[in-house]
């Protein structure tokens, strides 16, 4: 035992305070020391008193009574507690919104009432604060907005409202009570609430908006492919105005209104040197989109016929997920990431539907994947059916037997192996079990698909990395689809793939969110040159990690080895490829795994499955003869882990490279953002082209007028044909709604500089159907980029009243500080006689000018003034 006198020279926690600090204690210092004294009596008397480490008395290891509260009263401190009259610290009653309620917030209203001492309502961040302005105004609630905490305080305001992270409000005696937003809200407010599925998509999706750069070919519905010029300011009635220029033939100009972007779409599905460039006031855009539009019918013909069998197969129906599933989830060690999360809601949904699941679970290298796969697993042989694991490589066989073995170590569930690296014995013993249902999952190669592999009960088949397979493998996989749930994990789906999937004919889920502490990958293009290959080696190896250096010719390979220990003789080399024996090569991988080497030669066998979170180089020769997805996968071997890792694609000098290899080894550098894999097969799918949905030819309809305006054509089709209607393909321009308050509407080039990101901004706001959507975009750019200039708030103010305009067959509003007008379409909804009874109720402020025409006069000098009588206009036509 140590002497007293040790513990008497050492220091307490409160010798390391700083003297201002501010000490909040919760309970009482007395409960805890009996509960220690209690404790330590009890293990004390059951392990006896002479073993051979006694257990400290708390005196010996703790500061005493007296000495506690001598430290303690040196510094400022409060005792937080919840209960007696006077308690500093209580809970908030009820202040729910009540949607159903004629005064939703009445809640909120009657408790500010009835407070007799200052409110401070917190919001979750900057966005949200100025969201929840907006509504409170609505009702008459008024809280000053304040920057921070100490600002409120040092205030005289009786309710105020500032952005903040609190879960749950609380009251400091009879002086301040504090709100949190979720107390008002509701959970479903939360900054970290989980996205809806089509927000992760269109993040996914809307990222190559950000490449497009000046001279790309582009599409507007009425005009055709044109050349995106950039964004122009001009001065219109007055006002500045930002409008997208688009280039035609004949150097003929087309401005287009930000508030109209969601009539462009970025031109993919060829090559953007040969895109076509159409004149403007001319026919052959007509002609083109005509054609297309036969050929969207045609494949929306098939395409439902298509739906019609796979609605018509019977599957299984899996049973819901039950405590032993909620019981294996909890044994994730991470936290789910949201789109995580939907993707594996999705899967589950899907297995629990008596139709067969065809899903493609789309997420880059380490975002998640196989653990959805895990949980559909879990689930299949809960439901007494097995599972097969199908992979492209015997190294990933292995690394997912491994993993599926980790995962499952507590639960009575038989995994068994199909690869070379198995003995002829394992091999039968497997697949015997197999065939009497003793095996619960299989991992393997193609082999799994041989006609000789018998299953008891097969219910589930996860194929990892489609695009490795051949055609042959890929024509069993459709023969499967028609009796057993599929579910297919890819980084990078090829372009039918992802043509199917985007279509509707295979269900498609997108993890877009990296892991916590991820790191993209930095890559870059460099010509072959020892110094280059020298320089990226020994800085990596200086930092006590390890590289890839990727030669794909097994002929040379032990050459290009050579070379590499005579550059860097302190290096310890070592050579892996797929034609060497398999307890070699399985050698020759534990040896890297352990860092008995720190360089490994090899070939494309390490593409998938190779996990070596030290590896974070990888240097590529002849990068040029590998395709996107490729490139994408072995870039994902390394940044593994929190380093920063680095990615080298080595092209030669000495010989000029295609085209299409150089178009993707500037995309693979371009898109180095964590979650790219998505961007590039949209990549991918317009350098290689779409390929016909249905069949084996390449689609040139498709390239006349562009991937995402065929794919709406089809979608119409798709949804007319459903419906039992005639094929509705017309694409052309709704009735555009001309908004023009003369007041500026844009986002200021000094509010966010970067062109494409406000390029992005305009587009999203354009599309936005809601005014929820609205509301969160406001948000967004708010805690993005700061509180919205007023030019900016026009913009979102303007939108809004487009979407209350469409809804009453409104083509176009005008107002100036005098009057304004509101012009109404042939096929308007609004009554007659509600116009008539307007004018005469209002004859001052309200006339008809014109049979199509109600003018509207008030003194609206400013733009919140305009705004708020064109708004009373349409809300009184409703």
């Amino acid at each position: 035992m140590l002497p007293t006198s040790f513990f008497n020279e050492t220091q307490s926690f409160f010798d390391y305070l700083p003297e201002n600090t501010l000490l909040a204690q919760t309970g009482t210092l007395t409960d805890g020391y009996h509960a220690v004294k209690a404790e330590y009596i009890s293990r004390h008397e059951s392990l006896g008193y002479d073993i051979e480490r006694p257990i400290l008395d708390p005196n010996e290891i703790n500061l005493r009574e007296e000495e506690y509260f001598s430290a303690l009263n040196q510094f400022a401190h409060i005792v937080l507690s919840s209960e007696g009259e006077n308690a500093l610290f209580s809970a908030q009653p009820s202040l729910l919104i009540d949607s159903k309620n004629d005064r939703p917030l009445q809640k909120l209203q009657d408790f500010i009432k009835s407070c007799k001492h200052r409110v401070l309502i917190v919001a979750e961040s900057a966005g949200r604060r100025e969201a929840l302005i907006d509504l409170f105004k609505k009702y008459k609630i008024h809280p000053v907005s304040t920057d921070s905490w100490n600002d409120f305080l040092n205030s005289d305001t009786l309710l105020g409202i500032t952005a903040g992270r609190i879960n749950r409000g609380f009251q400091i005696s009879n002086s301040l009570t504090l709100i949190a937003e979720n107390e008002i809200m509701g959970e479903r407010v939360s900054q970290y609430r989980r996205r809806k599925q089509s927000d992760i998509n269109e993040d996914a999706i809307i990222r190559n908006l950000t490449e497009l750069r000046i001279d790309a070919p582009v599409v507007h519905i009425d005009h055709g492919v044109g050349r995106y010029l950039g964004l122009t300011n001009l001065e219109i009635d007055g006002q500045e105005t930002e409008l997208l220029t688009l280039g035609y033939a004949n150097s003929a100009k087309l401005y287009v209104p930000v508030s109209s972007l969601q009539l462009i779409s970025r031109y993919t599905g060829g090559d953007e040197d040969t895109a076509p460039l159409h004149k403007l006031g001319t026919e052959k855009w007509s002609i083109a989109k005509q054609k297309a539009a036969e050929k969207a019918r045609d494949t929306a013909a098939e395409l439902l016929e298509i739906y019609a069998k796979r609605e018509a197969r019977v599957g299984h129906a899996f049973s819901k997920p039950d405590d032993q599933y909620e019981l294996f989830s909890a044994g994730f060690p991470f936290e789910e990431t949201p789109d995580q999360q939907l993707a594996i809601d999705a899967v589950i949904n899907d297995m629990k539907n008596q139709k067969p699941m065809d899903r493609l679970v789309c997420g880059d290298v380490g975002f998640g994947k196989t653990e959805v796969a895990m949980r559909a697993a879990f689930l299949a042989v809960q439901g007494g059916k097995q599972v097969a694991v199908l992979v492209p490589t015997t190294l990933l066989a292995q690394q997912h037997y491994e993993n599926f073995r980790d995962r499952f170590a507590d639960w009575p569930i038989e995994i068994a192996l199909l690869s070379r690296f198995r003995s002829g014995k394992q091999t039968t013993e497997a697949l015997a079990q197999l065939a009497e249902g003793k095996a619960d999952i299989v991992v393997g190669t193609h082999k799994l698909l041989q006609s000789d592999i018998k299953y008891a009960d097969l219910g589930l088949v996860i194929i990892d990395e489609e695009h490795r397979f051949g055609v042959k493998q890929k024509d069993q996989f459709k023969a499967l689809r028609a009796e057993v749930d599929i579910l297919t994990l890819t980084a990078t789906p090829i372009p039918r793939t992802l043509n199917m999937s985007l279509s509707g004919i295979r269900d498609l889920s997108i993890i877009a969110t990296p892991p916590a502490k991820r790191l993209s990958v930095k890559t870059f293009v460099k010509d072959r040159d020892s110094n280059n290959i020298k320089e990226a080696i020994l800085r990596e190896l200086h930092r006590g990690g390890q590289v890839y250096f990727l030669h794909n010719d097994v002929q040379t390979i032990q050459k290009a080895a050579e070379e590499l220990i005579e550059l860097i003789p302190e290096a310890r080399v070592i050579v892996g490829h797929g034609q060497m024996r398999e307890r070699e090569l399985e050698q020759v991988m534990s040896d890297f795994y352990h860092k008995r080497a720190n360089i490994l030669v090899c070939t494309t066998i390490i593409e998938t499955g190779i996990d070596i979170p030290n590896a974070n180089t990888i240097i590529i020769e002849r990068a040029d003869k590998f395709g996107l997805a490729q490139l994408h996968q072995l870039r994902g071997r390394v940044g593994r882990s929190h380093h920063q890792a680095y990615a080298y694609l080595l092209t030669p000098t000495d010989r000029k490279i295609t085209p299409d290899a150089e178009k993707r080894l500037e995309a693979i550098q371009l898109a180095d953002t964590l979650g790219a894999g998505f961007t590039l097969a949209t990549h991918d799918l317009e350098i290689r082209g779409t390929g016909e949905l249905l069949g084996d030819g390449q689609s040139g309809h498709i390239e006349h007028v562009g991937f995402s305006l065929f794919m709406e054509m089809l979608d119409r089709a798709v949804n007319s044909l459903k419906k039992g209607e005639a094929p509705d393909v017309d694409i052309s321009s709704p009735q555009q709604i001309d908004i023009n308050l003369r007041i500026p509407a844009l986002i200021p080039s000094d509010y966010l500089d970067d062109v494409h990101s406000r390029l992005i901004l305009y587009k999203r706001i354009a599309n936005a159907k809601t005014e929820g959507e609205l509301k969160n975009l406001q948000v967004e750019m708010i805690d993005r980029f700061g509180l919205l200039p007023e030019a900016t708030k026009n913009l979102f103010r303007q939108t809004s009243l487009k979407l209350k305009a469409e809804q009453l067959g409104i083509t176009k509003i005008e107002a100036n500080s005098n009057e304004g007008k509101i012009h109404f379409g042939p096929s308007t909804p609004v009554n007659p006689m509600t116009l008539i009874k307007l004018i005469q109720a209002k004859p001052d402020s309200y006339k008809l000018a014109g049979s199509d025409t109600l003018k509207y006069i008030a003194d609206m000098p400013s733009a919140d003034s305009r705004f708020q009588h064109t708004l009373k206009t349409l809300e009184l036509l409703h």
